[in-house]
């Protein structure tokens, strides 16, 4: 930024002109360290990281701690497929083995219904 402005020194006037950089005090910090606050105003960058992978759980808990989305702000463009994918191959199969079950028991119980319900006699 560039101001200019007059004053007077020893009764002449003399222009300055002013070059700063506007800064906003901040910090950063992990989306481990953010977990359990609620933060106003996000600027967040779920680029991967030169050090390791992301994962959507990082994303998520990045981006859950805004106040709403008018206050969050991504840094830069993201791999997509972060979000599209399935997070774990393991989770993956074992929720498709929890439904298994889930299917499995509901067979049992309406079997074991159906069951007792032709073993009553009427008097």
């Amino acid at each position: 930024m560039e101001r200019s402005f007059t004053i007077k020194l020893g009764g002449k006037e003399q222009k300055v002109t002013r070059r700063q950089l506007p800064l906003t005090p901040a910090y950063g910090f992990t989306d481990y360290r953010a977990q359990g606050q609620t933060i106003s105003y996000s600027l967040i960058d779920i680029a991967t990281p030169p050090s390791g992978g992301i994962t959507p759980f990082n994303v998520y808990v990045a981006l859950s701690r805004g106040h709403g989305r008018d206050n969050i702000r991504l840094l830069r463009d993201f791999d997509e497929t972060l979000l599209t994918l399935h997070p774990s191959e393991y989770l993956r199969l074992e929720d498709v083995r929890l439904a298994q079950l889930d299917q499995d028991t509901e067979k049992w119980w309406a079997a074991a219904q159906e069951s007792r319900n032709s073993n009553v006699v009427a008097l």
